[in-house]
């Protein structure tokens, strides 16, 4: 999706397809610029009141042959982030395929929500159809914004279209099946982003045998059930070399079967969305080299598939980490935790200001959180609230959920420094609990994606989510 700005003198006019927003106080005086004929009568008849998420065309011929729709934005008080995203949701779905570009008058929308606004108009025009021999019938590729004044500028939108790019890449990543995009499939992807911004990103790939090599018993004892062997892959983003690195990691297990403790069959589909946080992570990698933010960011990528074999890790096996520690492994669908330890060990040789993982971790935080926050644990209470702050702006919301030290003792393990589950209770805190055993040595920051990753249903598939967060994140340490 293309963003692009009009000024004052535009003629809006001239645009084939015109959107304008609107409140309900004066209406008549907020469509004057327009010059339509008889809008006053076609008003009259058609009872347009301007109620939230009221979307009718106005008049198919103007002075300019011109189709005028008016949306309506409702009641000034009640307008919300929410309310805006479904009107953009709105919007695209009514003229998606009627138009490959559309001007929309922001005037009468508040700046607090036009950025909100124009990102929600980029991520409801995705359409996803690699796979489908009918291609879906989507024109719409541009979208040009005026408003009489505003803070929403060329720099602004810019870097909305590098979020909805590197959203986009990672749904379609997220939306790939598991027989095509497996861990050697997004280790390439990853090279080919380094050849297409080649001065701003330097890969690296460790293979199973170099994770052998270094002892990662963790990692490599989710990976060897699969033929599929694992990857690490490292991703630095170095638009700004000086500085310490803000380092994501991000869980890639391209297929999630629960290897020995095998899962229900009922929806074992949508496992291949268990890779969304690496998908995230190369999400975000696109979005910084498409706005050059200047900040450096490392990206480590955990991608292993996890499958039941005569090679799989079986319960109750013992492994030792990269860190030395020691894990009993009780749950062989506790695999996500076991790809990252490893991998939250390693980073460590980057010197991190900080580090974020992304994973969709435990179903324990969707039964706490739903499909509507991500949730966030953290020991550094500066570093989550900068986190929810961004998720506030971008809209793309998190809430922080304990990781204490009185949860760490059901971890323990007669045979081993821990076991990889925690019990019946409390299961996206114990896996928290786990992670934050491997982060002692930099600040740190855990979002589990669960329940935000991807929906099910009619409306199955990746949501990209939270690459808005994570990019409003980085933007606002670019800028302070």
């Amino acid at each position: 999706m293309k963003f692009s700005l009009l000024t004052e003198s535009s003629d809006l006019s001239s645009s084939p397809l015109l959107i304008t927003l609107l409140h309900p106080e004066n209406i008549p005086q907020q469509l004057e610029q327009y010059q339509f004929n008889q809008l006053d009568k076609w008003l009259e008849a058609s009872q347009f009141q301007a109620k939230f998420n009221d979307l009718q065309p106005a008049l198919q011929q103007s002075p300019r042959n011109a189709v005028l729709y008016l949306a309506g934005l409702g009641d000034t008080a009640e307008l919300s982030a929410s309310k805006v995203t479904k009107l953009a949701q709105t919007i695209i779905k009514t003229v998606q395929k009627k138009a490959e570009s559309i001007v929309i008058d922001l005037s009468a929308l508040a700046e607090d929500y036009q950025a909100t606004f124009a990102l929600a108009l980029a991520q409801a025009n995705y359409s996803f159809d690699q796979f489908k021999s009918k291609k879906v019938d989507n024109k719409l590729a541009q979208i040009s914004f005026y408003q009489a004044a505003s803070s929403l500028n060329s720099e602004k939108l810019a870097l909305i279209e590098a979020i909805s790019t590197g959203q986009s890449y990672t749904r379609n990543l997220g939306n790939t099946p598991g027989n095509v995009c497996f861990p050697e499939y997004l280790a390439e992807q990853a090279l080919e982003l380094a050849n297409e911004f080649p001065d701003l990103l330097k890969v690296t790939v460790l293979t199973e045998q170099d994770m052998t090599d270094l002892g990662m018993n963790a990692f490599l004892a989710v990976s060897k059930g699969s033929d599929r062997p694992g990857r690490i892959v490292i991703l630095e983003y170095a638009a700004q070399r000086e500085e310490k690195p803000v380092v994501l990691v991000g869980k890639g297990v391209t297929f999630d079967t629960g290897g020995i403790s095998l899962k229900p069959a009922a929806t074992m589909d949508e496992m291949k969305f268990d890779m969304c946080g690496a998908a995230t992570v190369l999400g975000v990698i696109r979005a910084l080299c498409e706005s050059r933010l200047p900040i450096h960011v490392v990206g480590a990528l955990a991608c292993a598939e996890n499958m039941p074999s005569a090679h799989a890790t079986r319960p109750g096996d013992i492994v030792t980490t990269l860190s030395g520690q020691t894990v009993e492994i009780l749950n062989t669908d506790a695999e996500g935790r076991l790809v990252l330890c490893d991998t939250l060990t390693y980073i460590k040789r980057y010197d991190p200001e900080l580090v974020i993982d992304i994973a969709t971790l435990t179903g324990a935080c969707v039964v706490a959180l739903g499909k509507v926050l991500s949730g966030l644990f953290s020991p550094d209470n500066a570093l989550a609230q900068e986190l929810i702050s961004a998720g506030e702006q971008s809209f793309d919301r998190v809430w922080r959920m304990p990781v204490l030290e009185d949860y760490q003792e059901l971890l323990d393990s007669p045979f081993a420094d821990m076991g990889n589950i925690g019990g019946p209770t409390g299961g996206a805190i114990t896996a928290a609990c786990f992670l934050q055993r491997y982060t002692k040595d930099y600040r740190w920051a855990h979002l589990d994606i669960a329940g935000t990753a991807w929906l099910s249903g009619a409306q199955k598939g990746a949501t990209g989510r939270p690459v808005p967060l994570l990019m409003q994140f980085l933007a606002n340490r670019a800028q302070g």
